[in-house]
C-alpha cells in the first residue's frame, strides 16, 4: 500500500540542515500510557490500525526533523492512542541544553503556536453566549479608535474569519519581541491602516488579530486573558496547564521548540515570511524565551499538553460537553465550527475554508486527511495538527517542537493525517 511505501521511504530522504540524533531502536524513546489506552477491539477496531498509525509517526520521527512526537487520539469518547516519541528538551543537533533524558508523554505541555487561535476564538464565544458580546458587533465599539482608515465596519466575524485585513503588523521590519507588548500591538493595528481590504478579501491572520480579539473580549468581560482562559475552559476540562505561556515554577516542564533542516527554503522560506511578517526561525527562537512565557499572545502562546488540547476537541465534538457537564451550549459549538465559502486566501496563496475559528475540511482531502469535509480543528505553526471530526467520531492532538520546512517534513506530516484518515472510516 502507499502508506507502507511511505513509511519505507521517508526514512531516507534527507534534504541537509539540523537532525537529530535517531536511536536505531525507538522502543527505549516511546512512552505509552497503557492504563488510558483502551483495547481497540472493544470499539470495533483492530490492534493492527492502531500500529498502521504508529508507524506512521514512527516513520516521521526518522526523518531526524522532530525532537518530540506527541499524539492522543479518541474514539466515541474514548482514548485508543496516548503516546510520546523522543525527548521534550533535546538540541536541534542531538545536544541537551536542559534535561534531554526527560522523554516526551502525552502530559508533555507544548506551545501551540497558531493552535491557540481556535482555543482563544471559543473565549469569544463563550462571552457571546453570556450576552457579553455579539460577534457581529464592530470592532469600534470596544475599541473606538480601531475605527481609524476605513476600519470601522470590521466586525468580531471578520477577525474570526480572516476578513479584517490585518494579516501582518503594518510597521516596516516587525521583531519577534514586539509579540510580547500586548498593548503596544493592539494601540499599532487599530491607529494603523490595514494591508488588505477589510471585509472583503480573505487572507490568514497569523497573530494580529488574536490581540484585537483579545482586547475586546477583556473589555466585554472584565477580566484578563488567563482569568478568562482559566474559568471557561482549563477548570471545566481539568487541565493542569491550558495557560498562556507558562509560570516560572513551570517552564521546567514545557518541551522546547526548535529549528530543525535548512535554514532556508526556496519559496515556502518567502511565502511564510509573507504570511507571518518575520522569519520562521526568528519566531521559533523567540517562543522559548522567558519574556515569551510570561507574555499573553492570544493566536500563539497557549501552552497544554496533547492529553488536554485532544480533551478540548472532544468537548467540542460533543456539542460542548464535557465529562456529563456543559462547557458550552451546543448552539455555540455550531457556531463557531460552522462551514463558512471556500475563498482564495491571500496569505496562504491557496484556497481555504474557515468558520469563525478553525480550519475547515473538504471532500477531497486537506491537512485533516482525505474525505474529511465535517473535519474542524486548527493548524499551529507548520506542523501542529489539533482537530475533530464527527463524521469518523474522532479527536486529535498531533503535537511535535521541530520547526521545519524540509519536503519530507510535509510529507511525513500528511502521511500521518492521511493514514489516521483512512484507519478511521467515515459515517
Amino acid at each position: 500500500m502507499l502508506f507502507d511505501r511511505i513509511n519505507t521511504l521517508l526514512p531516507y530522504i534527507k534534504t541537509g540542515g539540523h537532525r537529530i540524533n535517531v536511536p536505531r531502536d525507538l522502543k527505549s524513546i516511546t512512552t505509552i500510557n497503557k492504563d488510558r489506552e483502551c483495547s481497540p477491539e472493544s470499539l470495533g477496531l483492530s490492534s493492527s490500525a492502531i500500529d498502521k498509525i504508529w508507524q506512521s509517526v514512527e516513520a516521521y520521527y526518522k526523518t531526524g526533523l522532530h525532537p518530540a512526537i506527541t499524539l492522543v487520539i479518541r474514539y466515541k469518547g474514548q482514548i485508543v492512542m496516548s503516546r510520546g516519541l523522543g525527548y521534550s528538551h533535546v538540541g536541534a543537533a542531538g545536544e541537551s541544553p536542559d534535561d534531554g533524558s526527560k522523554l516526551a508523554t502525552a502530559d508533555t505541555p507544548l506551545c501551540l503556536f497558531s493552535g491557540s487561535k481556535a482555543i482563544s476564538a471559543m473565549l469569544i464565544h463563550k462571552l457571546a453566549e453570556e450576552g457579553k458580546l455579539n460577534i457581529h458587533d464592530r470592532v469600534s465599539q470596544y475599541i473606538p479608535e480601531y475605527a481609524s482608515h476605513g476600519k470601522h465596519l470590521t466586525t468580531i466575524h471578520d477577525l474570526l474569519t480572516h476578513k479584517a485585513g490585518i494579516r501582518i503588523m503594518p510597521i516596516a521590519n516587525p521583531t519577534p519581541e514586539l509579540m510580547y507588548d500586548f498593548d503596544t500591538v493592539v494601540k499599532i493595528l487599530a491607529e494603523s491602516p490595514p494591508v488588505g481590504t477589510p471585509k472583503k478579501q480573505q487572507a490568514y491572520h497569523a497573530v494580529t488579530a488574536g490581540y484585537i480579539l483579545g482586547a475586546i473580549a477583556q473589555k466585554a468581560s472584565g477580566e484578563t486573558l488567563p482569568q478568562l482562559l482559566q474559568r471557561v475552559l482549563a477548570e471545566p476540562l481539568g487541565c493542569e496547564h491550558f495557560t498562556f505561556g507558562m509560570a516560572e515554577d513551570r517552564r521546567h516542564q514545557a518541551a522546547v521548540s526548535l529549528p530543525t533542516g535548512l535554514d532556508k527554503v526556496p519559496v515556502i522560506s518567502k511565502m511564510l515570511h509573507h504570511m507571518l511578517g518575520v522569519s520562521d526561525r526568528d519566531i521559533t527562537s523567540a517562543i522559548n524565551s522567558p519574556e515569551a512565557h510570561e507574555a499573553v499572545i492570544p493566536a500563539a502562546n497557549i501552552y497544554c499538553s496533547a492529553e488536554e488540547v485532544c480533551r478540548f476537541y472532544q468537548m467540542m465534538l460533543d456539542g460542548g460537553l464535557w465529562q456529563g457537564k456543559r462547557v458550552f451550549e451546543t448552539t455555540t459549538i455550531n457556531n463557531a465550527t460552522r462551514r463558512g465559502k471556500l475563498l482564495f486566501d491571500h496569505s496562504a496563496k491557496a484556497p481555504m475554508r474557515y468558520s469563525a475559528g478553525f480550519m475547515r475540511g473538504e471532500k477531497l482531502w486537506t491537512i485533516f486527511g482525505a474525505n474529511t469535509a465535517d473535519a474542524f480543528g486548527h493548524l499551529g505553526f507548520i506542523n501542529i495538527l489539533c482537530w475533530a471530526d464527527p463524521a469518523r467520531e474522532i479527536s486529535v492532538a498531533f503535537l511535535n517542537t521541530g520547526k521545519s520546512l524540509a519536503p519530507e517534513g510535509f510529507i511525513g506530516f500528511a502521511n500521518v493525517t492521511s493514514t489516521i484518515s483512512s484507519v478511521f472510516k467515515a459515517k
